[in-house]
């Protein structure tokens, strides 16, 4: 199979999803980003080749059909992403080797999976997901699209997390809790109930800190 592939995106988390694709084995074709002033600048050595809108005339130029999008913004990834599949570009997976995932473990389109997760049986991740590095997911968690597991993070069997939720460095989530979609769960919180969509939460145990009008 070609393992060629567009990167979306030259920030901090693209250089880490960078060397996940490399040592994944796909080779990163070229890259997009909507700061004008990357344009035309080698970035971790490989071109920005201009902004997002142009990925599908360049995929179409050079006959590329994967991407993937790098970008840290739960809401900004998920409309990079919906707006090249609609036309047509396949999103790709990527688990880093030292990922360890049960069989049963299903995994949709465009998420990345960081060096050292754990994730166990019968899990559901959606599309363009980040597990990030050394998180942990428990058996029958169910994690929505466009979700950010944050470093080092623990969620317990059977937690489910919404859609565009944020979940900051270090949180731990005990067994059955449900969070919102769009919720922001501060670095280090101790989530034991449910959360409503659209909140901040953060502190041990997490209380809400902030409700989007």
């Amino acid at each position: 199979m070609n393992k060629e592939v567009l990167v979306i995106g030259a920030g901090g988390h693209a250089k880490v999803v960078i060397d996940l694709l490399r040592a994944c084995g796909w080779e990163i074709y070229a890259l997009f980003d909507d700061d004008v002033q990357k344009q035309g600048v080698p970035f971790y050595g490989i071109p920005v080749r201009g902004v997002t809108a142009d990925a599908l005339a360049y995929a179409a130029q050079h006959n590329v059909s994967r991407f993937i999008v790098a970008i840290g913004n739960n809401a900004v990834r998920l409309k990079a992403a919906a707006r090249l599949e609609a036309q047509g570009l396949q999103a790709v997976t990527a688990v880093h080797p030292s990922a360890v995932l049960a069989p049963s473990v299903r995994i949709e389109a465009g998420t990345v999976v960081m060096p050292g997760v754990c994730i166990n049986a019968d899990t559901r991740i959606g599309h363009h997901v980040i597990i990030n590095t050394r998180a942990s997911v428990d058996h029958d968690c169910v994690i929505a699209d466009g979700v950010h597991i944050g470093p080092g993070s623990t969620l317990c069997g059977g937690v489910k997390v919404g859609a565009g939720t944020l979940i900051g460095a270090g949180s731990a989530l005990t067994p059955g809790v449900a969070v919102g979609s769009n919720v922001r769960v501060g670095a280090g919180a101790a989530v034991i109930g449910p959360i409503a969509d659209g909140v901040t939460v953060a502190g041990v145990p997490a209380r809400l800190i902030e409700k989007k009008s």
